[in-house]
């Protein structure tokens, strides 16, 4: 389990939602999924629950690790680049991969053949060249995220390659450099 968030109408809808690995198919895959709890808040309803995003990692390593609400309401999921060592590969600037990107999707809605929707203001929107759903790319090992409560910023604390951590301010497209540099 690499975190949980709770919807921002839980007390009404009871939903939640967490983010983990398993090893399927001979890979490891990061999730998220969608549950919900009972009507008395006492336990988890049982039912099934809603897959929202598989991520089949690629070195089994850097699998990011936050989720949570902003206070747009949409769902903001960090995930690393899964390495390996250096990202030979490029993943965190490929665009038309998800690994080594903050995601944004909208779980109250679905679109086309996914579980979610894609905010109409996501930065990549309309664009063949990258997925929709990133918000900001270029990181390798985003852990932890905060929404500043004055002002609705996030800050991301990205894990580093060999000497240095990151904290940055992140906004909406913007590139953070890794793999080019550190």
């Amino acid at each position: 389990l690499l975190d949980l968030a709770f919807h921002p109408a839980f007390r009404e809808n009871r939903k939640y939602y967490l983010k983990y690995q398993i090893f399927e198919n001979g890979t490891v895959a990061t999730i998220v999924v969608e549950k919900q709890f009972t009507p008395d808040f006492q336990a988890d309803s049982g039912k099934p629950p809603r897959r929202l995003l598989k991520i089949e990692s690629i070195a089994e390593d850097h699998s990011g690790g936050c989720l949570q609400f902003g206070p747009d309401g949409y769902l903001y999921i960090v995930m690393g680049d899964t390495g390996p060592h250096h990202d030979p590969n490029g993943h965190a600037q490929n665009l038309q991969l998800l690994l080594g990107k903050l995601l944004r999707i909208d779980v109250n809605r679905t679109g086309g053949d996914l579980a979610y929707a894609i905010p109409a203001d996501n930065p990549f929107v309309g664009r063949d060249d990258a997925r929709p759903e990133i918000w900001a790319y270029g990181l390798r090992n985003p852990w932890r995220f905060s929404f500043d409560r004055l002002t609705g910023d996030l800050w991301l604390a990205d894990v580093g390659q060999d000497r240095v951590e990151e904290v940055a301010l992140v906004r909406r497209g913007e590139n953070h450099g890794w793999n080019v540099y550190e």
